[in-house]
Parts: C-alpha cells; sequence; structure tokens
C-alpha cells in the first residue's frame, strides 16, 4: 500500500466522521437515501461486533475508507451452525473512488480475520467487484441465501483452505443489519442530526 494511506482501527473519537464517511458514500446509491451509517452505530455495541476488525483507512488525517466485520453462521444441514463472518458496509469517499483503494482495505482486513482465526466469509456484493479478491457465489458450494434461495450475489470465500469442505446450508444476515427497518422513527432522529441532503430515486437502484 502508498504509504499516503494508513489502515488502522477504529476509535471512540472516530465515530461520527466515520459515520459521515459512510453517508456519503451510501447515499442514493441503492435507495434514495441510505441506512449504512446507522447498520454501523447500531452494530458497535452488539455481541456479534468484532472490534479488531471495525478499520478506517486514513489520508492526511482524514477518514476516507471503512470496513466492519461481525460474527456470523451458516446454519447446516444437520442442523449444526458453523461459525463464519460477514463484513459491510465497506465504504470509500466518493473523491476517493474507482482508484482501487476499496480491494486494498478489504484485502488487508480479510488477512487481518484469517489472523483471527476466521474461517470463511459470506457476503452479499456484486461478483464483479469482489470476484478480484477471491469471492464465488455461496451456491456452487452449497450454501443458500434464506431469504433468496437462488441468489447469485451471495458470495463466500475461505480464509481457511477446506473450512467449508462438505458443507451444505442456508446463510442468514445478521440480525443488526435490519436496524433501520425494525426501528424507523429511531433511524429518523438519528439521520436528521446529520446536515440535510437530498434522496433522489436514480437509475440503478435496487428500489
Amino acid at each position: 500500500m502508498n504509504s499516503d494511506y494508513l489502515i488502522r482501527r477504529e476509535t471512540c473519537r472516530d465515530y461520527r466522521e466515520t459515520e459521515e464517511l459512510v453517508r456519503e458514500a451510501f447515499w442514493n446509491v441503492y435507495h434514495p437515501g441510505c441506512t449504512e451509517h446507522y447498520i454501523l452505530h447500531c452494530f458497535r455495541p452488539r455481541s456479534e461486533f468484532i472490534p479488531e476488525l471495525d478499520l478506517v483507512m486514513e489520508k492526511d488525517g482524514r477518514i476516507i475508507g471503512q470496513i466492519m466485520y461481525v460474527h456470523s453462521a451458516i446454519c447446516c444441514a444437520d442442523g449444526t451452525q458453523l461459525p463464519v463472518m460477514t463484513f459491510g458496509p465497506l465504504s470509500i469517499h466518493p473523491d476517493y473512488s474507482r482508484k482501487g483503494l476499496g480491494k486494498r482495505l478489504l484485502n488487508e482486513s480479510m488477512k487481518r480475520a484469517a489472523a483471527l482465526g476466521g474461517g470463511a466469509l459470506l457476503i452479499t456484493g456484486s461478483i464483479r467487484f469482489y470476484e478480484k479478491s477471491g469471492f464465488v457465489p455461496a451456491k456452487t458450494r452449497g450454501i443458500r441465501y434464506q431469504p433468496d434461495p437462488d441468489a447469485e450475489y451471495l458470495l463466500v470465500r475461505e480464509l481457511k483452505e477446506g473450512y467449508l469442505q462438505h458443507v451444505r446450508g442456508t446463510f442468514s444476515d445478521p440480525e443488526g443489519y435490519g436496524a433501520a427497518e425494525k426501528n424507523p422513527a429511531a433511524f429518523a432522529r438519528f439521520d436528521a442530526s446529520f446536515p440535510e441532503k437530498i434522496k433522489r430515486r436514480l437509475p440503478g437502484q435496487l428500489a
């Protein structure tokens, strides 16, 4: 990585700046407005949250990138649960997009996840981006997405070779990812504490 960019753990002093970055990165991308900054805000105190993998990318003292990880599990066909990790949001400030920084931050975070003993990662995302970092559609490995069993966008990557050998099962997003939908009033109050931005319905959004 260029010495101009520093990847480090987020601290409590960074919280507001990081949330502002995440909001800026996702605003009007998938939906009018966004909820990703609230997801990060709500996950920090949860037991699934992995503080060692709550990372920011910094340039000249400014936070320009962010990623967070949480514990999750595959519900296996035999009734057992296999521990895995998931991550997201993964954010790069729009001023620094399309420079390969998201991939750099992701790859560094995966090294740290493996060093912590992580066996595999499951995420929902675009294969066009994530295949460059070794992800494949999870259904090709016998793992289905509980809300959408035929989903091509549930992706998986082993951190330990053979960790998913013979595994068959389903994956669901950890509960914290639905924080805004479960408590829309709390989300609205939280979002109103940030500078006002215009919500727009744009081509290519999911809804």
